[in-house]
């Protein structure tokens, strides 16, 4: 299987929510970076981190669209559309740089079309706890 097969394969699982199969593309030491300034930035490591993130992004409703992705070497480019219809609603385009090794995505960044927006609607769907909730 090539590496744009095992992102194939990814997506594929995501879209239909099979964890494990979603697992079963990862290594186990992932490092997936979500950029921005809201309460899901940051980079998730190691498997169970990803896939909280999922299911956090499952619980906005969120979907992606896979438009155009290309593989070299140990790469794989990946420009797709993401949206939700909840809290207002956002539908921007993404680019996600995975990086494999030994088979399995070992490194994920991601980049977002619009920063600014992602970051308004982030904060709207995972308002952080009001004090002192939040500081326990």
């Amino acid at each position: 299987m090539s590496n744009l097969q095992r992102v194939q394969a990814f997506f594929a699982a995501y879209a239909s929510n099979d964890v494990a199969g979603v697992r079963a593309v990862m290594a186990d030491d992932i490092a997936w970076t979500i950029p921005g300034h809201h309460s899901l930035a940051g980079t998730k490591r190691g498997v169970e981190e990803v896939l909280a993130f999922f299911h956090q992004l499952a619980k906005a409703n969120f979907k992606a669209e896979p438009m155009v992705i290309a593989e070299q070497g140990d790469y794989v480019i990946d420009h797709h559309r993401g949206w939700s219809e909840e809290a207002g609603g956002l539908d921007l385009t993404w680019c996600l740089v995975f990086r494999f090794e030994g088979g399995k995505i070992k490194e994920v960044t991601n980049y977002c079309s619009d920063q600014h927006q992602a970051d308004i609607f982030f904060w709207k769907v995972y308002p952080l706890k009001s004090i002192p909730g939040r500081l326990a």
